[in-house]
Parts: C-alpha cells; sequence; structure tokens
C-alpha cells in the first residue's frame, strides 16, 4: 500500500513538472532544454503509471520500462548539454547589460561634468565681469566727498558687490574647479583642502608622490569628486578634529587612502540612505576601480580607492597644450561676451 502510495505522489510530481518545463518553452531562448525535460518529465510518469500496474498485479514488460529509462536518460542528458549553453548564454546578457549600465553611467557623469563645466563659464565669464565693474564704479564713486550716512551706505554696497564677487567666484570653482583642469588632481585636491580648512576647524593633512604628470579626464575629475565627497562628509556629519589623505600612483595604480577621526557609522545602513556613498561606489565603478570602506560608532572613518589608470598618465607637452587651449577658449568667450555687451549698447 506504502508503494502505491509512493507511485500516485511521484506520477502527480512528474506531470506538475511536465507543466512548468512547458510553460518555460516561451520564456527562454533555448527552447529545446524545456522541450526535451518536458518529454522526459511525460515518460517519467508513464514509467511511474506502468509500475503502478504492475503494483496491481498485472503483467508490465521489463523491456518497455528499460526503454523508456534510455529514453528518460537521453533526454535529461541532452537537456543538461544546452541547459549549460542557456546558463552561458544568460551570463554573457548580464556581462552586456552591466557594460551597457556602466556606460549609460558614465556618459551621465560626463553630461554632469560638462554642463559644470558650461555653467562655471557662464558666470565667470558673464556675470563676473560685471560685477567686477559694479565693483570699480563704486570704488572710484566712494572716493567723492559724502557725509557720513552717505558714505556709510557707499562702504555697505561695496562689501555686498564683493562678497557677491567672492560668492561667485566661490560657486564657479565648485562647479569647475579650474586648479583642477589646469594643474592637475594633486593641485585641485590641494586647492579644496585649503579652503575647507579655511572654513572649519579641522586640521586636513595631505601627503601625495603625483608629479608633474597627467591623468586622463576622467579619472581626474572623478577622483576630485571623491575626494571633495569624502572631506564633505567628514566636516558636516563626522564631528571630526581631524583628516588624513594620501594619494599615491605607483605602477598603473593610482590609490587614495582616507581617514578621519569623527564619530563612524554603520557602512551597509548608510550607503543606502545617504551621505554620498553611494555615488562615490557609482563613480569608482565606472572606473573600473576598488571602493572600500571601514567604519562603526566612534572609531571613526576609513576608506580606499583604488583605479588602474592603465599608462592614462599624459606627458608634459599635453598639458601645456591643455592650459593654452583652456586660455584661447577663455580668451574667446570673454571676446564673445564683450561683442555682446557692445551689441547691446548700440541697440
Amino acid at each position: 500500500m506504502m508503494v502505491k502510495a509512493l507511485l500516485y505522489i511521484s506520477i502527480i510530481i512528474q506531470f506538475i513538472a511536465m507543466f512548468f518545463a512547458i510553460r518555460l518553452i516561451r520564456a527562454t531562448k533555448y527552447k529545446v532544454v524545456w522541450i526535451l525535460f518536458s518529454i522526459g518529465f511525460m515518460v517519467l510518469a508513464g514509467e511511474r503509471v506502468l509500475q503502478l500496474v504492475a503494483s496491481y498485479g498485472k503483467p508490465v514488460s521489463a523491456t518497455a520500462l528499460v526503454w523508456l529509462d534510455i529514453v528518460v536518460s537521453v533526454c535529461v542528458s541532452v537537456g543538461v548539454v544546452f541547459l549549460d549553453k542557456l546558463i552561458i548564454y544568460i551570463d554573457r546578457l548580464n556581462v552586456h547589460r552591466q557594460r551597457a549600465d556602466k556606460r549609460i553611467l558614465t556618459a551621465v557623469l560626463r553630461t554632469e561634468e560638462r554642463t559644470r563645466a558650461n555653467f562655471s563659464k557662464e558666470l565667470h565669464d558673464g556675470l563676473g565681469p560685471l560685477l567686477s565693474s559694479a565693483k570699480i564704479s563704486l570704488s572710484a564713486l566712494s572716493k567723492g566727498e559724502m557725509d557720513a550716512k552717505r558714505r556709510e551706505l557707499m562702504d555697505n554696497t561695496l562689501y555686498v558687490v564683493e562678497e557677491a564677487v567672492r560668492s561667485l567666484r566661490e560657486i564657479s570653482n565648485n562647479l569647475s574647479p579650474q586648479v583642477l583642469m589646469d594643474f592637475g588632481l594633486a593641485r585641485g585636491i590641494q586647492n579644496f583642502i585649503d579652503r575647507s580648512a579655511a572654513l572649519h576647524n579641522v586640521k586636513i593633512s595631505f601627503a601625495t608622490n603625483l608629479k608633474g604628470g597627467r591623468h586622463d579626464n576622467d579619472i581626474e575629475v572623478i577622483m576630485y569628486r571623491v575626494v571633495c565627497e569624502l572631506i564633505t562628509n567628514s566636516l558636516k556629519h563626522s564631528g571630526c578634529t581631524e583628516i588624513k589623505l594620501s594619494l599615491n600612483i605607483q605602477g598603473d595604480i593610482l590609490e587614495l587612502q582616507y581617514s578621519d577621526n569623527g564619530s563612524g557609522f554603520v557602512p551597509q545602513a548608510v550607503m543606502d540612505c545617504g551621505m554620498g556613498l553611494s555615488n562615490i561606489q557609482s563613480r569608482i565603478n565606472t572606473l573600473n576601480g576598488e571602493f572600500d570602506i571601514d567604519s562603526a560608532k566612534g572609531k571613526g572613518m576609513r576608506a580606499m580607492v583604488k583605479v588602474n589608470v592603465k599608462g592614462a598618465i599624459r606627458p608634459l607637452m599635453d598639458i601645456a597644450t591643455q592650459r593654452a587651449e583652456n586660455r584661447r577658449e577663455r580668451q574667446s568667450n570673454r571676446q564673445e561676451r564683450r561683442s555682446q555687451r557692445q551689441e547691446r549698447r548700440r541697440r
């Protein structure tokens, strides 16, 4: 009785498996896999039916059972071979999808940086000269005779204009740091550190062995943004009093080591909810780099970034050429702005 019950259960299971195999025929590329599995499950169910018939005392040919076993073995064996091809095909799809995602992310980051640079240039070359002209005019007016009340008003106006010019320069530099574009990653980071240290009572130490060589523009911009994000997070959230970072290159490997003595956090909990860590991870992924972060409550934070630059260092002549191109572009933009202002005056 127990054998009969097990055979009934086995037949039901085989038909259920065959049903799902049939449903998968249209769901994947290698349909032959699920066709073979469907046939195998159906034949296996037929074999169990014959065994059930035999359990009721009716004669069943042993040769038929053997042939059914052979058919099941062939279907399963061939199906496994095609299943291996299906797995390889899925792996290739995943690789292509990852590459496509990386290309899209890279394009987004490049577009973001290009937009930042254009907006910074518009501010610097458009609004900057107007504020500077206003400051010069106000300075000239302040030299004339005026009473105390007007003198105070003039001084306040000059102060406001000077603050506007300073804020404009800071905003323009944050959007697209000219030092980074002209002098490279180390100088760009040092400039950002100097400005940050002047605004916060935090000791920031920076060590690097980068010399005059330059790297690919994407590498420099992304590494600069990563450093800015890490320092900004430490200054805003950690309550630290000291930040240490080093940027060194050994062969083709550019390595950033960063640490602070702040309050620390749980990296996994923060990764998905803020502080820009997921943004850092995404940027590093576009360079096929490594990003590792270690922190705990009350123990500060340590981060490590490794990027293989693959010989993307540009010679000094390229740097000079790039600087010359940047200067020519800025001069061209200034001349264009000047021409537009003159045209508006004529009208």
